[in-house]
């Protein structure tokens, strides 16, 4: 492959490996994230992705290598949690980086929301690690956890090729003008949210004063 010029900022980390290898660069980094280790598997595809964009991959072909590895990764996590459960995690869990605190706080996260939580947990960054260790711990079905993986695997895999080859290298033009406004929007959503929470208390205490106010009257008849 050509060198790596359009891959600058963040996505630079991974486009050596990409240039050398390729989809096997892609697939790898793809598998082992998915069962629990750390490895850039969303980056490597956004910079596939753009790399598509100039010709130099096929997007399509991107797209399916990351939905299948990224199945197969969750099913070897699956395998893991289901086979060995939490005492091999948290055991072996440290040499991929998945401390016991780790898989506690993702394994709540996981309990709280159910079994719908498979479809999402790929757009979030800890959870998409581990999300197919916990679904073998908790011995969830396999048959419904393939399918709800699946599901999420192929909107996180659309999202992401599809976003990246579109906008090409602006993406990261776009990420770097998000982040120098990050606290600004962060401020904005706080305020937001207080506002909302003012508004419904005062609503809430306006209610229950009514409702004071309306019950002496029906005990008093006149």
């Amino acid at each position: 492959m050509p060198p790596s010029a359009e891959l600058p900022g963040f996505l630079h980390s991974v486009a050596p490996i990409l240039d050398r290898w390729g989809y096997l660069a892609l697939a790898a980094v793809m598998v082992v994230e998915s069962f629990g280790v750390p490895a850039p598997g969303q980056t490597i595809m956004v910079a596939a992705s753009i790399y598509s964009s100039t010709g130099r991959m096929n997007i399509y072909v991107v797209a399916l290598v990351s939905f299948v590895t990224a199945v197969v990764g969750d099913n070897i996590g699956y395998w893991i949690g289901l086979r060995g459960g939490r005492k091999v995690v948290h055991r072996w869990g440290k040499y991929i980086f998945v401390t016991p605190e780790r898989l506690e706080k993702a394994e709540r996260f996981f309990a709280r929301r159910g079994n719908r939580i498979i479809v999402v947990a790929r757009f979030i960054d800890g959870l998409r690690q581990l999300n197919g260790v916990i679904a073998g711990i908790t011995k969830m079905p396999w048959k419904t956890f393939l399918l709800y993986n699946a599901i999420g695997a192929a909107l996180w895999v659309g999202w992401w090729t599809t976003i990246s080859y579109l906008l090409g290298a602006n993406l990261v033009t776009i990420i770097d003008h998000a982040h120098r406004y990050k606290w600004p929007a962060i401020a904005l959503v706080v305020l937001a949210v207080a506002t909302y929470v003012a508004l419904h208390v005062r609503h809430i205490r306006r209610r229950r004063a009514r409702a004071s106010a309306a019950a002496p009257a029906e005990e008093n008849p006149a």
